[in-house]
């Protein structure tokens, strides 16, 4: 029992080159290279976070000035409909003993329609904005989740090489086999 507790305490204080040495404490690198990691990632990704969305609102808000302009072309329209009805009803004062009855069914398919396409108008508006919103939302995800990815292995890439693989690979080669000799 008495080797592997020594294995363990040999593989904490390895011999430092120079002023370079390695903290073999999973639990104390972790958090650090953790937070180095998300810190990097927050301190270079808002940038482009913040360009990103920035961007969407631009193309949301035009989508919605573009909408809010088709319903101003369809209010306009109405009040179109509306001198039309006025002048309807005019003609219907003159023409009501003769044709009253046709005179009202005009009137109401004309606001029925008039009201009918205001509503098509104001659900391709709300279609419009949600479904603008839903494709910002996906490529911000994939974009932050490409950079996360992207940091993670630059950072692992730069922190891994030969010599540390190595010296890692002979260590646990020597701890296993202090612990192999110990349950034999």
């Amino acid at each position: 029992m008495k080797n592997v507790t020594d294995s363990f305490v040999s593989l904490v204080h390895w011999p430092f080159a120079g002023s370079f040495g390695f903290n073999t404490d999973i639990l104390a690198t972790n958090p650090i290279n953790l937070s180095v990691v998300l810190g990097v990632l927050i301190f270079f990704g808002k940038g482009v976070l913040s360009d990103l969305l920035d961007n969407r609102k631009l193309r949301i808000l035009n989508t919605i000035r573009n909408s809010e302009e088709l319903q101003g072309g369809a209010v306009e329209r109405l009040e179109k409909a509306r001198a039309r009805l006025r002048k309807v009803e005019m003609e219907a004062d003159q023409f009501r003993v003769n044709g009253y009855s046709e005179i009202e069914r005009e009137k109401l398919n004309l606001i029925n329609s008039t009201y009918k396409t205001l509503e098509q108008l104001e659900n391709y508006k709300n279609e419009t904005i949600h479904f603008e919103q839903q494709r910002a939302i996906n490529q911000v995800r994939q974009r932050v989740f490409q950079q996360v990815l992207q940091g993670a292995l630059g950072t692992l890439n730069s922190c891994l090489n030969k010599e540390l693989h190595l010296r890692t690979i002979s260590a646990n080669i020597g701890m296993f086999g202090a612990m192999k000799e110990i349950t034999d």
